[in-house]
């Protein structure tokens, strides 16, 4: 296993070590994401975790969770999540964060927001002074106003693109049925008040702003050959 891969490894198992028999689950999506449901996939299996549910944040964190057999709710089902557990692509010294690379920000707002503990799982590299610093701003919108809603970012200070697919002709196409719009900005000096200017654009779904949710962070590092974990 190369350090990077053990890294992760080592941030997933202690996010997974959180989790206690009974709870209703925020299940995150990404890479280091999926390693943690991987995580609580096999102590579901041994037998270690029992009655345990989970609010999948993507198709793709549904799919693997079910390959475990972690019993699967939505939303509407139920009344409260216990702790969620989701990685991020900027986090900056007050925990605020930008998410949405995988383009599931919207249903992980939801899920996230919902949750009485917020766990987010990184390595190093996604630490940032200033959000915006090394990663642009996703922002999801109706297919039908991507364009205005581009045009406003812009009035804003942004610098938006269409994100396109890989291996597909055309627009990337969320889970919901709708486009991301990746609008870099130099600097996010005030995350809170851009989250809800952008979220009053006409034609906005929700943007990768998550600001004031996550209660802790932890933080993959590598020193030479030698992998760690710190608590920020």
């Amino acid at each position: 296993m190369d350090v990077q891969t053990q890294m992760k490894e080592l941030v997933a198992k202690a996010a997974a070590a959180r989790v206690e028999s009974g709870m209703i689950l925020g299940l995150g999506s990404g890479s280091t994401a999926a390693i943690v449901i991987e995580q609580l996939g096999r102590r579901w299996r041994a037998g270690d975790l029992q009655d345990i549910k989970g609010v999948p944040t993507s198709f793709q964190a549904a799919q693997l969770a079910s390959e475990y057999g972690i019993p699967l709710i939505t939303l509407n089902e139920i009344d409260h999540i216990d702790l969620a557990i989701d990685g991020a692509d900027e986090v900056d010294p007050a925990k605020n964060l930008i998410k949405g690379g995988g383009a599931c920000h919207t249903r992980e707002k939801l899920v996230d927001s919902r949750a009485e503990r917020f766990l987010v799982v990184v390595d190093v590299g996604k630490l940032s002074d200033v959000l915006g610093s090394n990663f642009a701003l996703p922002v999801e919108v109706v297919p039908g106003a991507y364009r205005q809603v581009m045009d406003q970012l812009r009035e804003m200070g942004g610098e938006p693109h269409l994100r396109m697919a890989v291996r597909k002709a055309g627009p990337v196409v969320t889970d919901e049925g709708n486009l991301v719009v990746d609008a870099k900005f130099e600097a996010i000096t005030e995350p809170a008040k851009m989250e809800m200017q952008i979220n009053n654009i006409p034609g906005v779904l929700e943007n990768g702003l998550f600001v004031g949710l996550a209660d802790e962070v932890l933080v993959g590092e590598i020193d030479g050959d030698r992998a760690s974990v710190r608590r920020l």
